[in-house]
């Protein structure tokens, strides 16, 4: 999780206080902020048309959205990767159960040099004609593997597949754009590099799902929501595009300007702006380690914002994972692999200090 900007807790602060007097909120106060939100979400990801934003709770209410909008043949397989995030695996198990298809998982290669390459080609290499699904992040969530999408999204057209995105580890802190990948959906979790809060996520819908079925009948998601005075005039058409994947009660005056505020300040600071500060902080700490022994992914394949530096073998991972904790440097341990997330929240301060107690681990 990213920790709270300053405005971010001031605005989730103002509301909770309209609870206090709801009787001043208008019939627009329930969809200008929704609005909102979805073109400040769709500035990040270089989406012009905002009505393709659908509001979620989470990841795995989006990819549910997704799945229940995709048949499969029982000859046909959808591709994961290995040790995929949870919320973007168990939708998937459960649509190819139900129409007895295959669910191909590409693993990582058990290898200490070139493993973003090797596994980029093993994608590649898994994707056929059998094909109706390719799932995955832009970067793995537990390593930041980068991962080719321009190439992958190549291939699933050459086969007839969906390419369907998890941005939750990289909208927000890499720059990606949408209409030109020909991504078909995207989902992301609020919480980390969008600085918003839990329990909210946004999702890009391309016109693959525009007609498609929502797996929630909220009134809010019908064409006649906004005319409070006829609600029970019922109504059988969606909202258009991506509306109709809104979740119920869509607008949650309290997450919702903690969310469109960090995005609001995403997008002042600029996301190329943001990449090129973390690209400052994580070329400095490589450049200090690489005398060291670490070990850590090609160029191509390394995202400055999360990443994974391997221990040489004189370091006990456990060990030294302690001796972060105590000073206050928070990383997560992978094994014989240490994960370093850093962004907007991180100085030359803190790069200094992680390396200072690597250098007293080692002597």
């Amino acid at each position: 999780m990213s920790p709270m900007l300053k405005k971010v807790e001031k605005a989730g602060i103002a509301g909770l206080k309209t609870k206090r007097s709801p009787h001043k909120l208008t019939p627009t106060d329930f969809f200008s902020g929704v609005s909102n939100l979805k073109k400040q979400f769709a500035s990040l990801i270089n989406l012009k048309d905002y009505e393709r934003v659908a509001l979620a709770p989470s990841v795995s209410y989006g990819m549910a959205n997704v799945t229940n909008n995709i048949k499969l043949e029982s000859n046909e397989n959808v591709v994961l990767l290995g040790d995929q995030f949870p919320s973007n695996v168990y939708p998937w198990m459960s649509l190819v159960k139900k129409h007895n298809a295959e669910l191909v998982f590409v693993e990582k290669p058990k290898v200490e040099k070139k493993c973003g390459e090797l596994w980029n080609k093993k994608i590649l290499e898994k994707i056929n004609k059998k094909t109706k699904v390719v799932s995955m992040g832009m970067v793995h969530w537990a390593d930041g593997t980068i991962f080719d999408l321009e190439k992958i999204r190549k291939k699933t057209k050459e086969v007839g597949a969906l390419l369907i995105v998890d941005g939750t580890q990289s909208v927000g802190a890499s720059t990606i754009n949408v209409k030109d990948l020909h991504i078909d959906a995207l989902i992301c979790a609020g919480y980390k590099w969008l600085f918003g809060p839990y329990s909210m996520a946004l999702g890009y819908f391309s016109d693959k799902f525009k007609n498609g079925v929502p797996i929630e009948e909220s009134w809010m998601n019908r064409s006649n929501a906004a005319d409070f005075s006829n609600l029970t005039d019922y109504e059988n058409k969606y909202k258009s595009m991506a509306g109709r994947y809104n979740v119920g009660q869509t607008t949650n005056f309290i997450l919702s300007p903690i969310m469109l505020r960090g995005l609001k300040q995403i997008n002042k600071w600029g996301v190329k702006n943001i990449e090129e500060y973390c690209n400052q902080l994580a070329e400095n700490l490589l450049n200090k380690l690489k005398p060291l022994n670490f070990s850590f992914e090609t160029k191509k394949y390394f995202k400055s914002h999360l990443f994974s530096l391997g221990l040489p073998c004189e370091i006990n991972p456990l060990n030294l994972k302690n001796k972060l904790d105590n000073e206050k440097i928070y990383v997560s341990l992978r094994g014989s692999y240490i994960r370093v997330s850093i962004n907007v929240f991180n100085n030359e301060e803190d790069i200094e200090k992680l390396v200072s107690v690597i250098k007293r681990e080692l002597t």
